[in-house]
């Protein structure tokens, strides 16, 4: 692997990570990312629960940097499956869009 290709890599994913954490979902992201490994296994054990995890970490980090409207967000974790409305409903600023 070409080093400089692999350091550009990582800026480019440490910009998107702080537009995430400095967009309007940086409590959201804070709160899913505080959840331990037993509350997301209490959901459903396995593997398929860590990667919906983080697929909806990905999926709220995206929403932040681009401001993406409450309603789109919702509707995006929905279409991730009942798994992510599961995890997505274990922090409360998330388990308000369900409300």
């Amino acid at each position: 692997m070409d080093i400089n290709a692999f350091r550009k890599k990582l800026l480019k994913r440490a910009e998107a990570n702080r537009l995430a954490f400095e967009g309007q979902y940086r409590e959201q992201i804070e709160g899913l990312l505080g959840l331990s490994r037993e509350e997301i296994d209490r959901i459903t054990p396995g593997t398929t629960d860590l990667e919906t995890y983080d697929q909806l970490i990905s999926l709220v980090k995206e929403a932040s940097a681009e401001n993406l409207s409450q309603a789109d967000l919702k509707e995006h974790i929905v279409e991730m499956g009942d798994i992510a409305v599961s995890i997505a409903k274990r922090v409360p600023k998330l388990a308000s869009l369900f409300l």
